[in-house]
């Protein structure tokens, strides 16, 4: 049986790590994946790795999606993601692009695809409140994903969360009660 995975897509401050963060509190095998980040600002939440790895990633068809925001390249390699999968754990991917929803469902796992969504509005006063200085930055970032979202087909996703509406720990219930696989029923 192919292992349980879950994409979080939505703009910035729309809730996916406080979400991933609540389904890990529902169930330890909840994990967020780490991606790798070349560049700088925070490293919380991302792996970091050599020019050499990434060049030998990328010659060897490992990685299933690359894009770059805020100065910054984030990869999603197959090699971490399949390592998680095959331990039993169920990576939970933070994506920001359609594109990368996509690309990284290509991957042989049971995917839930969760669109998060709030307005910009509520993306500017959550990234206000967590005063990391990049608010243009995030608020650009909010309206790619308007217009990013608008090319969603129907099937890209198996849920849609307002989290204006939903706390992250209602949107987490929801969440694993969607996920089908053996950790769904736990």
């Amino acid at each position: 049986m192919t292992g349980s995975a879950i994409v979080l897509y939505g703009p910035p401050a729309s809730g996916k790590s406080a979400i991933t963060s609540e389904l890990s509190a529902l169930h330890p095998d909840f994990v967020l994946f780490r991606r790798i980040k070349i560049g700088g600002g925070c490293r919380d939440g991302y792996r970091d790795a050599a020019e050499s790895e990434v060049d030998a990633l990328h010659r060897e068809g490992l990685v299933l999606y690359e894009n770059t925001r805020y100065g910054n390249t984030y990869l999603v390699d197959q090699p971490e993601l399949g390592r998680m999968i095959d331990t039993g754990l169920v990576p939970i991917v933070h994506v920001g692009q359609l594109a990368g929803v996509r690309a990284i469902q290509q991957y042989s796992a049971a995917w839930l695809a969760v669109l998060l969504w709030c307005s910009r509005a509520t993306t500017a006063k959550r990234v206000r409140a967590r005063a990391s200085g990049d608010l243009d930055a995030r608020v650009a970032a909010w309206d790619e994903t308007a217009r990013d979202i608008k090319n969603r087909r129907a099937g890209d996703f198996a849920l849609h969360i307002d989290t204006t509406r939903s706390s992250a720990a209602t949107a987490a219930i929801t969440i694993h009660a969607a996920l089908s696989g053996p950790i769904g029923g736990r």
